[in-house]
């Protein structure tokens, strides 16, 4: 079965996008899995993150529009078994242009654009914010992953994603696979606070494997790949090569 799985958190700087990009990775290397991200996000991190200048690249957004088919935009990465359809600009207010401004129900194209393509995963890269493109993700997928740091405010974040994709888990089949916790400092003082909070609002959620804080990552981005290729050995590819171990096994029946 195709896991669609949208990447979400309710603010920036959760890391999604690096989860999103290493998940991605490692579920293609390590576990010969065919894999596609769709960068959802106008910022166009993800894109940029594997080597790609969002400025020359098509979104997913013309497809969308029904102005392009879906194979005019997705991209093979250096990454044997990963594609990416990058982001642009265009996506910021892509529902109010086109063909979408009169649809009612435009907010399910994404998932008849993805329902029939043939990919073990589809991750779905979405904005840090309950916006039109997050609601289409989650209405595409069948599982959400959740980002979150251990801080206030991603913390506080959550209750109100959590609220959100319930309303649409009301009427679409969606699940919560889990929530990832990334910038993890095993000696962080409110550690049991946060993750308290956590399990509340996603009660057995919690991924056993956090990612630490690691400065891999973002020399990886230099680079335009992930940090298996770039630090193989650091703390960010071990973490990333665990926690992409254990969301398969949640997967599996």
């Amino acid at each position: 079965m195709k896991q669609i799985i949208a990447v979400t958190s309710f603010k920036g700087g959760t890391a999604k996008t690096s989860t999103t990009l290493h998940v991605g990775a490692a579920l293609a290397t390590f576990h010969r899995k065919k894999v596609l991200l769709i960068d959802f996000d106008a910022q166009a991190n993800l894109t940029t993150g594997l080597g790609f200048d969002p400025d020359e690249q098509d979104s997913i957004a013309p497809v969308l529009q029904g102005e392009k088919e879906f194979s005019s935009v997705c991209l093979s990465t250096a990454i044997k078994r990963l594609d990416l359809v990058p982001a642009d600009t265009w996506l910021e207010r892509v529902e109010v242009t086109g063909a979408l401004a009169a649809d009612r129900y435009s907010h399910e194209r994404l998932k008849k654009i993805l329902d029939p393509l043939d990919y073990d995963f589809i991750l779905i890269d979405t904005p840090p914010s309950l916006c039109w493109l997050t609601e289409s993700s989650l209405i595409a997928a069948n599982n959400s992953l959740v980002c979150a740091t251990p801080e206030f405010y991603s913390i506080k974040g959550l209750q109100r994603l959590a609220i959100f994709m319930e309303n649409i888990a009301e009427r679409h089949f969606l699940q919560v696979l889990g929530v990832s916790l990334s910038f993890w400092n095993d000696r962080g003082k409110s550690n049991g606070s946060f993750l308290e909070v956590i399990e509340d609002t996603f009660p057995g959620k919690i991924f056993s494997p956090k990612v630490r804080r690691d400065i891999s990552i973002s020399d990886a981005a230099i680079y335009g790949g992930p940090v298996f290729a770039t630090a193989p050995k650091s703390k960010a590819a071990e973490d990333y090569k665990k926690l992409t171990s254990d969301i398969i096994a949640r997967l599996s029946p």
